[in-house]
């Protein structure tokens, strides 16, 4: 046996030898003037950079499209003032000047007149534990070692946690899966994905809370309208980017008999230096070939 095999997480290494734009992810800009800059962003990009990676991210695709354009200078580049979750694909916007940022930064909750997602998660298996259409989640936050954020058990001690709310509508009630709409009045890591795990309702593709579908092949949370008043002009700006419309086919259509997702399936290790394979953990059927990228292209409306 080969004793040096590099491991890496299933669903990742599954990305890399199926998903055909896996490391070059696209952006889309929806708006662009010189003060803000709004995208479209892809799941599986990093929003902006982290310590000690390499991968790429929206900032450094926004700055190489400025920098072909001649737009790109000390003064005139993009600059954060909020993120999206790698695998969260939607409506994103970055300052263009300190001057935007700070004005950003400081009035974002009352510059931003609404920020809502879309997601689809599985529905509890007990039926007494559906969530009502409408509701606030206000559970606070904790963050493993992983830095993966989650609700803490109500009888756990020694736990810093943070403040997070979060508001939802459900939109569609499928027969094994619900789509959701939020939306955040605190923008803690994780808050949409750990608050709904923890009332049931994992999002669908999200390996890291146990979901145990994966129909889309990506994480199924989108964000998809950002509503603000521009923070130089005032000017009231709008864009809105749907989910694919599979999402809601497949919501309404259900998923009686999921396909096991790619993180729970046993891996074996192979003889020599072949690379590991995968032995699917089939309960009675057949498994069907693996189409893993469903795609759906969400055109955007500006208002």
């Amino acid at each position: 046996m080969n004793k040096n095999i590099h491991h890496v997480k299933a669903s990742t290494q599954y990305k890399r030898e199926h998903k055909p734009d896996y490391g070059k992810e696209k952006i889309e800009i929806l708006y662009e003037d010189k003060d803000i800059v709004v995208i479209l962003k892809p799941s599986g990009m990093l929003s902006v950079p982290y310590p000690g990676s390499k991968a790429r991210t929206a900032l450094d695709v926004l700055e190489k499209i400025m920098r072909g354009k001649g737009t790109l200078s000390a003064s005139h580049k993009p600059l954060v003032v909020h993120r999206l979750d790698r695998d969260t694909s939607g409506v994103m916007m970055f300052a263009l000047n300190e001057a935007s940022q700070k004005k950003i930064v400081a009035t974002w909750h009352t510059m931003v007149t609404e920020r809502l997602y879309h997601a689809v998660a599985e529905n509890p298996k007990n039926r007494n534990k559906f969530l009502p259409d409408s509701g606030l989640i206000d559970d606070e936050l904790a963050q493993n070692a992983y830095h993966v954020g989650y609700v803490p058990k109500k009888n756990q001690e020694n736990v810093e946690t943070v403040k997070a709310r979060t508001n939802y509508k459900i939109v569609l009630r499928g027969k094994t899966h619900t789509l959701f709409e939020l939306s955040l009045d605190t923008g803690k890591k994780n808050q949409i994905r750990a608050h709904l795990a923890s009332k049931g309702y994992p999002l669908a593709g999200d390996e890291n809370y146990r979901a145990h579908t994966d129909p889309f092949h990506r994480l199924a949370l989108h964000a998809r309208t950002l509503e603000f008043n521009h923070p130089t002009s005032g000017e009231h700006l709008k864009f809105e980017v749907p989910e694919p419309e599979e999402w809601i086919k497949y919501v309404e259509k259900g998923d009686p008999n999921p396909q096991v997702p790619i993180w729970s399936r046993k891996i074996v290790k192979s003889n020599g230096n072949l690379p590991a394979e995968i032995k699917m953990k089939m309960t009675g059927k057949k498994a069907s070939h693996l189409d893993f990228i469903a795609r759906g292209k969400a055109m955007g409306r500006k208002k």
